[in-house]
């Protein structure tokens, strides 16, 4: 069983930080690229950022300059650190990871976190 657990999320004030941790449990060959995605009621998902296996990067337009992704392989976590917050940047944040798994015949499979909260408000 392989699990995907957000963790840091929190409210805040507009101008303040937060760290976002995603850790991938359980048994994986590989832990692939990895993207967070953040979802407000009554929208769809927003990709926010992304980091590939080696460690190339990218952002929305809405972040860059403000988030940065990052990743432990050694410990199959990821991080969303998050500087300057503003109050639109309230929302569920979700990880999504795709892993490589099997034994004999390896795939690939995409996963998503349940999901941590962020509110920036004064």
């Amino acid at each position: 069983q392989v699990q995907v657990v957000e963790s840091g999320g929190g409210s805040v004030q507009p101008g303040g930080s937060l760290r976002l941790s995603c850790v991938v449990s359980g048994t994986i060959s590989r832990l692939n690229g990895v993207q967070w995605f953040r979802q407000t009621p009554g929208n769809q998902r927003e990709l926010v950022a992304i980091i590939s296996v080696d460690g190339d990067t990218d952002y929305s337009e809405s972040v860059k300059g403000r988030f940065t992704i990052s990743r432990d392989n050694v410990k199959n976590s990821i991080f969303l650190q998050m500087d300057s917050l503003k109050p639109e940047d309230t929302a569920v944040y979700y990880c999504h990871p795709e892993v490589r798994r099997g034994g004999g015949v390896q795939y690939s499979e995409q996963l998503w976190g349940q999901g941590t909260q962020v509110t920036v408000s004064s």
